[in-house]
């Protein structure tokens, strides 16, 4: 599913427009990218968390050539699925 279709279904399923579908779809992902942007970790019971984590410094080979490569430390987002989502 991409942006278009979600803004279709929850057009459909709350009995909206598809602008303000839309709208409403857009705020939400802004002010959630916002959040995690400040540090603020997003628990969404059952449907997802989403929150930053810090990776250490780590020596990786190059897989060409064999020659070791430094990748530094750096923050990354890590998402995790609630039990919704279980198949």
């Amino acid at each position: 599913m991409n942006k278009a279709n979600l803004i279709d279904a929850v057009a459909a399923k709350a009995k909206v427009s598809k602008a303000e579908a839309a709208k409403v779809i857009e705020a939400t992902l802004e002010a959630a990218v916002e959040a995690v942007k400040n540090g603020e970790e997003i628990q969404l019971v059952g449907y997802v968390s989403v929150n930053i984590v810090s990776q250490a410094a780590r020596m990786v080979k190059n897989p060409s050539t064999g020659a070791p490569i430094t990748i530094p430390a750096r923050k990354v987002v890590k998402m995790k699925a609630g039990s919704k989502f279980a198949l």
